[in-house]
């Protein structure tokens, strides 16, 4: 006799809809190319490494623009020229989705959700602000006191805290290997914190980096919990245009320090805003909606140590000893922390 196990009812996250108030259908057992799979494909494997090499080289460009052009101008030159770039994308992505509909006989695009309205519009705005927004004048003015290794090593703590948000937020609880971690990369940054040259502690720098660590953190956990309802270069293009909003006060003091910077300067905010900006954020959220939260933050472990060769090569910048300690310490316990544990095989 076979018996049939009834489909589960779809599950339901209410409020995220072009209707204030109204559920979103989101499947019990999600599948297809938006979902998380326990494999990764080439494409995806191929898109977080453009992610890591152009985030690591973001921080070595940020210093290096830095002597020309203050955080705050420095945020909105590069959004701007994301926002620009990722309009053009955009609008190259729609034409081929039209094209190829229309050689459906008709029909429409797949896999393309419609343009958010609503509350999800709104979260996709406080979430842009938050990560293209706040997250770069943070890092940028952390910059202005450490250099792009160690400024990257303090960042890299972010999956720490993404994992506190999940068991705080998302109800997943605080094992003792989280909470083992999260010591361990405390400890880590109390050791690049007092790393200068000086030996004293740099106040400012430290938490402006873990400032950016935090907005880092909540913005990735915030997305993934975006994600399933729009796809990820309209979510990454609305992003940036809030971003580019917000730091619109900063248009005057740009126009002015741009007009005494050096050529290199101009083409360094160029670089931040196409690639590391446009292309970098547009593949991570490319992962992120194909991957698990977690494995996705594993692949930034590779962004410090890549800073820190990047950083010497281009700025001829390394990190005390005591640093790049204090950074091998932080994200080990960032790897405690968020690497799932392999579990035993069952005996037959």
């Amino acid at each position: 006799m076979t018996t049939t196990t009834p489909a589960q009812p779809p599950r339901t996250v209410p409020g995220l809809d072009a209707s204030p108030g109204a559920p979103v259908v989101v499947p019990a057992s999600p599948s297809g190319p938006g979902a998380p799979s326990s494999g990764t494909s080439a494409r995806t494997v191929a898109a977080m490494v453009v992610t890591v090499v152009l985030w690591a080289s973001a921080f070595v460009g940020i210093r290096a623009v830095g002597h020309d052009v203050a955080p705050g101008p420095l945020t909105l030159g590069r959004v701007a020229v994301g926002s620009a770039a990722l309009t053009v994308l955009l609008g190259v992505v729609a034409l081929r989705r039209r094209r190829s509909a229309a050689r459906t006989a008709g029909g429409a695009p797949s896999g393309v959700a419609g343009f958010p309205r609503g509350r999800l519009l709104a979260l996709v705005a406080a979430w842009g602000v938050a990560w293209f927004g706040f997250y770069n004048l943070a890092l940028n003015a952390a910059e202005q006191h450490l250099d792009a290794g160690t400024t990257a090593l303090l960042v890299g703590i972010a999956p720490v805290l993404v994992a506190l948000l999940a068991g705080s937020l998302l109800g997943e609880g605080f094992p003792r290997r989280l909470l083992v971690g999260m010591a361990a990369a405390l400890a880590g940054v109390v050791v690049i914190a007092v790393s200068t040259p000086s030996g004293r502690f740099d106040v400012a720098g430290v938490l402006l980096g873990l400032a950016a660590a935090v907005l880092y953190a909540g913005s990735a956990t915030l997305q993934k919990r975006l994600l399933p309802h729009l796809d990820a270069l309209t979510m990454t293009w609305l992003g940036c245009l809030a971003g580019t909003v917000a730091a619109l006060p900063f248009l005057p003091a740009l126009v002015d320090q741009l007009a005494d910077a050096r050529p290199s300067a101009v083409l360094g905010i160029v670089y931040l805003g196409v690639f590391p900006t446009a292309i970098a954020f547009t593949t991570w959220a490319y992962v992120l909606r194909r991957t698990t939260a977690g494995r996705t933050a594993a692949a930034t472990y590779a962004v410090p140590p890549l800073t820190v060769l990047l950083s010497w090569a281009a700025l001829g910048e390394v990190p005390q000893a005591a640093a790049l300690a204090g950074g091998a310490v932080a994200l080990a316990g960032v790897a405690v922390a968020t690497l799932p544990r392999r579990r035993a095989a069952r005996p037959a």
